[in-house]
């Protein structure tokens, strides 16, 4: 291989301190990090050169993002799952038992990097057609996020996943189990043994855990499988980018009394007036309240 001095590549599948790297000409490589500061991520675009006598490149910078999907890590600092996106899914199912309080973290993480998301519901083959599961998908319509419901088993829905995620850069996300990955077998063909390649590498053993994984999506786009969770929450900088993250929230807020409005205690809040007049959703308003205290809380350990 010979590349110019430097070039821009894609990262496509991350391992700890080793990457795939999707280079312009469509070829995937190999590729290490330089140093112990530069954290690339699944959709990051990156510099690279080679490395003399050795297969893999070198990543010697992260061009600016245009925005990342984050989360606190045991500092309370952001840490960046992926890059660059333009679509978040955030899948549910029965069993697990559905948290809809991730659902709700995971959307608000879209509204704070302004993309778009949309809730899908696996599993329709198991009949877990549950008031409470229908109710809770119907408070999601109802402030305008795409409902899915689908089974990757029978292949049910997986047409309108598909309609969801084209053209866009989008990341899969939900809780351990929810069937992620089923979804994204059934979207593309063959993507099962393609983790598995990808998982096993050069047959050098370095490509043991893959962190995420970046995959073409038939119709167009690209899709990343990203690991399941037991709990999430988005790296918000501040409590105003919490109210931003919850958007019936943010729209009734604009007629509080106070422009600095948190919603929570204050006279004349027109959120509280709503809540009170059950025209939104008092498990989304909870959901609400627990972000800007876990918000509150991380916020100030950072100063």
């Amino acid at each position: 291989m010979k590349l110019p001095a430097e070039q821009q590549a894609l990262v496509t599948a991350t391992y700890s301190r080793r990457v795939d790297l999707q280079l312009a000409t469509g070829e995937i490589v190999a590729g290490r990090i330089k140093g112990k500061k530069l954290r690339p991520v699944c959709g990051d675009l990156v510099q690279v050169q080679e490395i003399p006598n050795e297969p893999e490149l070198l990543i010697t910078g992260i061009q600016p993002r245009d925005n990342e999907l984050s989360r606190p890590n045991a500092k309370g600092q952001a840490e960046a799952l992926a890059a660059n996106l333009s679509f978040l899914a955030v899948v549910a199912a029965d069993p697990p038992a559905p948290d809809w309080f991730i659902v709700d973290r995971y959307l608000s993480a879209a509204e704070i990097m302004n993309i778009a998301a949309a809730v899908i519901f696996n599993k329709t083959d198991l009949d877990t057609d549950d008031d409470k599961v229908q109710a809770a998908l119907g408070e999601y319509a109802a402030i305008g996020y795409p409902i899915v419901q689908c089974s990757a088993k029978t292949g049910t829905g997986i047409a309108a996943v598909q309609e969801l995620l084209v053209d866009h850069t989008a990341i899969i996300v939900g809780q351990s189990g929810v069937g992620k990955s089923s979804i994204i077998n059934r979207l593309i063909e063959n993507a099962n043994q393609r983790i598995a390649a990808v998982s096993s590498g050069s047959g050098e053993g370095r490509h043991t855990t893959v962190s995420s994984l970046m995959l073409q999506l038939p119709g167009g786009g690209a899709v990343i499988d990203s690991p399941g969770v037991r709990d999430y929450a988005p790296a918000a900088r501040s409590t105003s980018e919490v109210v931003a993250g919850f958007r019936e929230i943010a729209l009734l807020g604009v007629n509080c009394r106070f422009a600095n409005c948190m919603h929570l205690r204050e006279p004349g809040c027109a959120v509280k007036a709503a809540l009170t007049d059950e025209k939104i959703s008092a498990r989304r308003y909870e959901s609400y309240k627990r972000l800007q205290a876990l918000t509150r809380k991380l916020t100030q350990g950072r100063h």
